[in-house]
């Protein structure tokens, strides 16, 4: 069973209005406090999955900055996150989205996707986009899809600059 509450809170960026929003269900809960994201676990995780390994902690920390993040926390520890960048009125893309192993395959990845949906500044966007080489059966279960007009869709890509020894925690 989950409950909803939010507030409004100083923003953690000025270039982002954050509303607080948190979902509990049972010990777990999904937060956007940003008071309350460990930034060492999220860069220590994210630094050794494909998609982030190249990272420099200072581009982690203005990524995070830069987005509405959704940490999933079992009391007060942060056992997952997720970052959503958005415009708030017609598009999101889906980022960093992780569950530590331990506590996967507890549907707390689906829980914490279907809560980043459901955000009131969020469940109205006409578009969600996402990246993934391994978790499609797990954003299916949450409405993704593969693109109807592939061919439609562009990118930009451009390397990390290197990361050095002492970037990496």
């Amino acid at each position: 069973r989950s409950s909803a509450r939010w507030k409004r809170r100083p923003p953690f960026s000025s270039q982002i209005q954050a509303m607080l929003f948190e979902v509990q269900r049972g010990q777990f809960t999904v937060s956007t406090d940003p008071a309350r994201l460990d930034a060492d676990a999220i860069f220590g995780f994210l630094s050794q999955t494909y998609w982030a390994k190249n990272r420099s902690r200072e581009v982690m920390d203005k990524a995070i900055a830069g987005s509405l993040c959704f940490g999933v926390y079992d009391q007060n520890k942060q056992i997952g996150f997720a970052r959503a960048i958005t415009d708030r009125a017609t598009i999101g893309y889906l980022a960093d989205v992780y569950i530590l192993e331990p506590y996967r395959r507890r549907g707390l990845g689906k829980w914490l996707v279907e809560t980043i949906l459901s955000h009131p500044d969020l469940k109205d966007l006409r578009r969600w986009v996402l990246l993934t080489r391994d978790m499609h059966v797990l954003y299916r279960k949450c409405g993704f899809s593969v693109p109807e007009c592939p061919h439609d869709y562009m990118e930009r890509v451009q390397p990390y600059r290197a990361v050095s020894p002492s970037d990496r925690v």
